[in-house]
């Protein structure tokens, strides 16, 4: 049937199994692969319950390249939807959608980015709710 196996083969079985496990998890593999990161806020305004529909329109005024994936990138004079508006300690970032017609097939991400590298051209919503932020807003 099988070969016995001895307590030396066992271990060294285990030993080489938890190494590939550690140098996995090390990685940045995972945090890639939809980890959530850090929380950079716990309250939001938007226009409704789900953050569906946009509360504004912002023109870039300079080009952002986000930090990781949490982030959108930017280019200067790009239409921006606002769908969110972090509070707190987060209150320097909104979350929002890149219109990628001017530069090309840009893939339509929500994402955060700081709200100095916007101006708001235009208001679509009049009220706003606040809301808690969940995990989803910053996950990858």
């Amino acid at each position: 049937m099988f070969p016995a196996r001895n307590k030396t083969q066992s271990g060294t079985s285990l030993t080489v199994l938890l190494l590939c496990v550690i140098v996995f998890c090390t990685t940045d593999v995972l945090s890639r692969r939809g980890e959530a990161v850090h929380k950079l806020a716990d309250r939001k305004l938007c226009a409704d319950e789900e953050c569906s529909h946009p509360i504004s329109m912002a023109q870039a005024l300079a080009d952002y390249t986000g930090p990781d994936c949490r982030f959108i990138n930017i280019h200067q004079g790009q239409i921006v939807y606002v769908y969110g508006k972090l509070k707190g300690r987060g209150r320097e970032f909104w979350q929002g959608i890149a219109q990628g017609d001017y530069f090309g097939e840009q893939s339509t991400v929500l994402g955060l980015f700081p709200k100095s590298v916007v101006r708001e051209i235009q208001q679509l919503v009049t009220d706003v709710m606040e809301l808690p932020t969940v995990d989803w807003d910053f996950h990858c």
